[in-house]
């Protein structure tokens, strides 16, 4: 197992989230938190809990993302959202195919803990993407934002999209370059107190991400 795993941390006004999700993260687990244009001292929060801060002024999960994976220096790194609504703990689970080689891409499958962690509207969404993702090959039933890769392959796929559809093409990519795409279960819970969710907090934001999925699905049938 790699001495140092990097963890990249999107980040638009966590700082309510970010002490209980840094305090967590197991050791040899480094956390760069990428700040989206936060407003409530999320970066202050962050480097103060020891997390090596990126700026991204180009709002979207998209480039955040991006953005921490050109930061990163370890072989393998993780993706993670800083809301607290999963447990880091759970992160050495999913980096262990990748490590081992049996892997390319690991992706968590969302389970709720409880009643109304996941809105209705959010987990259909999700089911439809999800459904046309296995017609294109890519065995999975979430589209999760915990992941683990290694950083060089990841930076190689080429993913363009910069906002929700990120993790979408990113899937359709690694599935058309031939990687092993594994799914594990992991525990999904509430946001931390004091922090509201871009995506599945609103019925708004889930119709954002479905448009910005559906031009992805139009981008990739083009290029076929």
């Amino acid at each position: 197992m790699p001495s140092t795993i990097d963890v990249v941390l999107p980040c638009l006004d966590e700082a309510a989230a970010l002490p209980g999700v840094l305090t967590a993260l197991p050791p040899g687990y480094r956390a760069i938190v990428v700040d989206n244009g936060s407003r409530d001292g999320s970066p202050e929060v962050a480097a103060r809990y020891g997390a090596q801060v990126v700026h991204e002024a180009r709002r979207g999960y998209g480039a955040a993302v991006h953005t921490g994976l050109e930061a990163a220096e370890a072989a393998l790194v993780c993706v993670l959202d800083a809301d607290g609504s999963f447990d880091p703990a759970e992160l050495p689970a999913l980096v262990a195919p990748v490590a081992l080689g049996a892997a390319d891409l690991v992706v968590g499958r969302r389970r709720p803990v409880a009643p109304g962690v996941w809105p209705w509207h959010a987990r259909v969404g999700t089911a439809l993407v999800a459904a046309l993702l296995r017609q294109r090959g890519v065995p999975l039933r979430d589209l999760s934002p915990i992941r683990v890769a290694r950083r060089d392959a990841l930076l190689g796929l080429g993913v363009t999209d910069r906002a929700f559809g990120y993790p979408l093409e990113l899937l359709i990519r690694a599935a058309a370059a031939g990687w092993r795409i594994r799914e594990l279960d992991v525990r999904y819970s509430h946001r931390a107190a004091g922090t509201r969710s871009k995506v599945s907090g609103s019925v708004r934001g889930t119709l954002r991400a479905t448009r910005d999925f559906a031009g992805v699905l139009r981008t990739v049938e083009r290029t076929r």
